[in-house]
């Protein structure tokens, strides 16, 4: 597959569905069906209030073939649900001054100076401009700055070069478009901004991110590179088979194996974070309550208004915040094997949907929408 058709925001899924009755199923027996019918392979779900975590279940299988059944800590590669967490990572930096989202890229990255625009181009020729203004924090988050999905060197896998190195080919790669024209979901720009959380920190992206978000919200199982214990309760990856009646076990293509190799896989802020649901409901659940959680205060209440709200201007109908898919009720992401995360503000409800697939046989694809009206119930 190509990699851009494997990373993608959400789609912002309503509650707005009524309460069910006392007597409605377990969210497990609701989602068994699914699994019996080998539509799905096995999925984590969790759902919480702001107060508390009001269900976490598991079902089906992490391995089909062995018969090994999902867990609720079981380990799941979250894909584009990394864009998120890069965002609230750099708003930590807003907060405390060193950052601003209208400054230019190029102030923190130097190496961003002269960047060009596509003015036209044929099978032959490509003509250069300088765009309106240089691409802005604001523009790499949100996808309006007109980088392509990933720059021609990131190449076979997205997760191959350091993150210095892989930035500095966006720099020297044209725009596609010039920046707030256009939404253009772009990799390379929300790795733009973990390059400049490493800049402006001082400090490696995923140590920023594990002393400042992972540790103190106890995220024990996010990272880049899942270790030998992590790996052994880590989900597999599934598709459907030719015959599309079946499950196909696939691994996963934009990542070098294996896994816990930190000499030649390298950290990608937009795309390769590891987790389980329980650390994607607490850091949710952080975000649904203003910014803090457990009496901490990680994020100022203007900081998160600004990253969840949109961002991408009256003229474009997508609905993105600060790496987040955003409405005027919800916010959240989804991943590229069908992970998602949603903060209802209205309902004050999270969800975390945990899964492995890059497609679906049969009515698997109507399984994240049954948990979600599953969960509504415990809103009550």
């Amino acid at each position: 597959m190509r990699a851009h058709k494997l990373a993608f925001p959400l789609l912002l899924l309503s509650l707005s569905a009524p309460f069910a009755q006392a007597d409605e199923p377990k969210i497990a027996a609701v989602l068994q069906p699914y699994v019996d019918s080998h539509s799905l392979a096995g999925a984590v779900t969790l759902v919480a209030s702001k107060e508390k975590v009001l269900s976490v279940d598991a079902v089906g299988y992490a391995d089909v073939g062995a018969k090994k059944p999902m867990t609720a800590d079981s380990v799941f590669w979250i894909a584009s649900m990394s864009k998120p967490i890069t965002g609230t990572a750099l708003m930590l930096l807003v907060d405390e001054g060193k950052v601003n989202i209208d400054d230019p890229v190029e102030k923190y990255l130097p190496e961003f100076r002269g960047q060009m625009v596509i003015a036209y181009q044929d099978d032959s020729t490509k003509l250069l401009k300088r765009p309106k203004h240089p691409i802005t924090v604001k523009n790499v988050l949100s996808h309006t700055s007109g980088l392509p999905f990933r720059s021609a060197i990131e190449q076979p896998t997205l997760d191959g070069l350091p993150l210095r190195e892989a930035v500095l080919s966006y720099a020297l790669t044209p725009l596609e478009s010039e920046p707030d024209s256009k939404y253009q979901y772009s990799n390379a720009g929300i790795n733009t901004a973990g390059r400049i959380i490493e800049v402006v920190s001082g400090m490696p992206y995923e140590q920023f991110l594990e002393e400042r978000l992972f540790k103190p919200l106890g995220m024990k199982d996010t990272t880049f590179w899942p270790n030998e214990e992590q790996v052994s309760r880590l989900a597999k990856s599934y598709k459907p088979n030719a015959a599309k009646d079946n499950l196909e076990e696939i691994q996963v293509g934009q990542l070098l194996y294996p896994l816990s190799d930190h000499s030649r896989r390298f950290p990608m802020p937009a795309g390769g974070y590891f987790s389980t649901a329980g650390d994607m409901g607490r850091f949710c659940q952080m975000l649904l309550n203003g910014g803090t959680f457990e009496g901490r205060r990680y994020l100022s209440e203007a900081a998160l208004k600004q990253m969840v709200s949109k961002q991408t201007g009256d003229n474009l109908k997508d609905g993105y915040g600060l790496g987040w898919s955003v409405s005027p009720t919800s916010f959240g992401h989804g991943g590229a094997h069908a992970t998602n995360m949603n903060v209802d503000t209205q309902r004050g409800l999270v969800t975390v949907w945990m899964i492995q697939h890059a497609g679906f046989p049969g009515n698997g694809g109507q399984a994240q929408g049954a948990f979600q009206q599953a969960a509504a119930a415990l809103a009550k």
